[in-house]
C-alpha cells in the first residue's frame, strides 16, 4: 500500500527547499512537508508534538544546531527516536557518513549536481518511504 507522507524538511538553503517541494508537487500523493531552517527550529516543533512526520529529511551544514548535532537530539529522546532521519546533503566527507550511521540515520544520499539526476533520487526516496512497511502500519 502507498501512502502519503507527513515529511520534516529541514534545510536552510532556500533553493533547495524549492527543488525538494518542485519533485514533490508532481507526485500523485499528496505529501504533507513541513520545513524547519534549522536544527534547532525543528526540535522545537517535534517537541510540541504538533506535527509528527513520517520521515526527516535534513542536511548536515545548517547554522545553530548542525545536522549532526540534531540527530543526537533526536535519537536520544524516547518518543522521537523512532522517526526515520534520512541525510540528504552536499557532504561526501566518510567521516560524516560514519558518524551519521553510528547515530542511527535510516540514509545517507549525496546532492547531485544535476537536476535531473536531483528529480530521480528524492523520487526514489520517496517512492521507497512512501510504500515502506514501517510507515504504513
Amino acid at each position: 500500500m502507498i501512502k502519503a507522507l507527513n515529511i520534516l524538511l529541514i534545510e536552510d538553503d532556500e533553493i533547495e527547499v524549492m527543488k525538494f517541494n518542485r519533485v514533490l508537487s508532481t507526485s500523485k500523493l499528496n505529501h504533507k512537508i513541513v520545513e524547519a531552517n534549522n536544527g534547532e527550529e525543528a526540535i522545537g516543533l517535534l517537541q510540541s508534538k504538533e506535527f509528527v512526520p513520517d520521515i526527516i529529511v535534513l542536511d548536515l551544514n545548517m547554522p545553530k544546531i548542525n545536522g549532526i548535532e540534531f540527530l543526537g537530539i533526536l535519537k536520544a529522546d524516547a518518543y522521537l527516536k523512532y522517526i526515520p532521519a534520512i541525510i540528504l546533503t552536499t557532504s561526501s566527507n566518510h567521516k560524516d557518513v560514519l558518524e551519521c550511521y553510528k547515530i542511527g540515520i535510516a540514509g545517507y544520499m549525496i546532492k547531485p549536481l544535476k537536476y535531473e539526476d536531483y528529480v530521480d533520487r528524492i523520487t526514489k526516496l520517496i517512492a521507497y518511504w512512501s510504500s515502506n512497511e514501517l510507515i504504513n502500519t
